[in-house]
């Protein structure tokens, strides 16, 4: 079973994303559900998904997601999968691919995201696109082009961030901010930030993608611990609202 959580960011709110959604692929069917999130007073159900108490079956991918994939039959295909760290001659499930490229669109304010689980190893492992990038100063994109895979990142805290308090700033070896975690991983990077001691946390370069739109301009991996008390995705904004399928939706 492979699952994402659904995102969603009011126009007129600065205080940032909010899981509203849970998109899984189990077997040969897609599944959809609204967590509790989407219960707040400002957001508007997708369209074609009308009701928060419905449990939504395709044996295709939705269109609301199907959309925020990047055509086949489109030139830079093989580009786009490569700028994820992704084999063009062994393409993943699309749910995959959306979980690394977020399924980011400029006409509009949903984003998708895995809920980080420890890997074999019982360690915290995650990639993901650097975000902030135009917040981080005119010379950032500058500071990304000189990166290589590989090279060793630093993770810091951000304090008086009025949009975001969990903020986490992304800095080079030489601690020049370069940008920002993405916000819904903020609040639990910050934790195992301080949490895990030095050695066992580190961020590394794992693709610079000089052709690519700023939001796949760099991939970034993090490794770490995973404290006893560590549960991520765990908020009350997380938690289906269908009473009926806590298995595939919860």
């Amino acid at each position: 079973m492979k699952a994402l959580f659904v995102a969603w960011r009011p126009e007129k709110v600065s205080c940032g994303w909010r899981p509203v959604g849970r998109l899984i692929h189990d077997g040969d069917l897609y599944w959809f559900c609204y967590t509790q999130g989407a219960r707040q007073p400002d957001f508007r159900p997708f369209s074609g998904m009308d009701d928060l108490e419905q449990l939504y079956e395709s044996e295709d991918l939705f269109p609301l997601f199907a959309n925020r994939l990047l055509s086949e039959s489109r030139p830079e295909y093989d580009d786009y999968l490569r700028w994820s760290d992704f084999d063009p001659d062994n393409p993943p499930d699309p749910i995959v691919v959306l979980g690394v490229t977020e399924g980011i669109r400029q006409t509009d304010s949903v984003e998708v995201f895995p809920c980080p689980a420890p890997d074999a190893g019982g360690c915290y492992l995650n990639k993901f696109f650097l975000h902030g990038i135009r917040w981080a100063g005119p010379s950032a994109l500058d500071r990304i082009a000189k990166l290589q895979a590989g090279d060793e990142l630093l993770l810091e805290p951000e304090q008086g961030n009025q949009s975001d308090p969990y903020a986490v700033k992304v800095l080079t070896a030489s601690r020049k901010l370069i940008g920002y975690v993405p916000r819904y991983l903020a609040r639990d990077i910050r934790h195992l930030i301080l949490t895990c001691q030095v050695p066992y946390q580190e961020l590394a370069v794992v693709r610079v993608n000089p052709e690519a739109p700023v939001q796949n301009r760099l991939l970034c991996r993090m490794n770490s611990c995973w404290p006893d008390d560590f549960q991520p995705c765990s908020g009350e904004e997380f938690l289906p609202i269908p009473k009926d399928v806590p298995a595939r939706c919860g």
